[in-house]
């Protein structure tokens, strides 16, 4: 063996012709380059699922924010309705404006998706009603909602709050 020529010829490809040694390089040359690129692939989904989780949170903390936005004026309608000075002679005048503020209410949920289940003469159904007493009239048809105490509204198609009812337990004469 040469003792001048203590080098590897692996280590440096340039100096070899044995295209085995070359490829092997070649093959480490992109397996390093490969492992770089999972780093850098790594990296930057990492901060993607950082990033989407800071989003979802910001979603949650002030998704509600322009739903609040809208119904902080009804408020102010309500907190004017509270201060105003009640005599017989605006008793009427208040009572209108109260109904007005009730409109602007429901105006404001239906432009949210909220909408109001019409209970009242249908049929029961416990995924729109709870039963709190039933009351036998014969001139309304039996297991029919007759009294609503609470009235039930739907999200976009979904009951978010069913109605609570008295329902009809006698069959009526039709």
């Amino acid at each position: 063996m040469n003792s001048e020529n203590n080098e590897d010829p692996a280590e440096n490809p340039a100096e070899t012709s044995d295209p085995l040694v070359v490829e092997k390089t070649n093959i480490s040359d992109e397996l390093e380059e490969l492992k770089k690129k999972n780093l850098y692939l790594r990296a930057d989904f990492d901060n993607y699922r950082k990033q989407s989780i800071k989003e979802r949170t910001e979603l949650i903390k002030f998704g509600a924010e322009p739903v609040l936005r809208e119904f902080l004026s009804i408020l102010d309608d309500l907190e004017r309705a509270a201060n105003a000075d009640l005599t017989p002679e605006t008793l009427a005048t208040y009572k209108s404006g109260i109904q007005l503020i009730a409109s602007q209410f429901t105006k404001t949920l239906e432009k949210f998706g909220i909408e109001e289940v019409q209970s009242l003469g249908q049929p029961f159904d416990p995924i729109l009603h709870e039963a709190l007493t039933s009351e036998s009239l014969a001139d309304k048809p039996a297991n029919s909602v007759t009294q609503v105490f609470k009235k039930a509204y739907r999200l976009h198609g979904k009951v978010i709050r069913p109605a609570q009812v008295v329902v009809n337990s006698t069959e009526g004469e039709n």
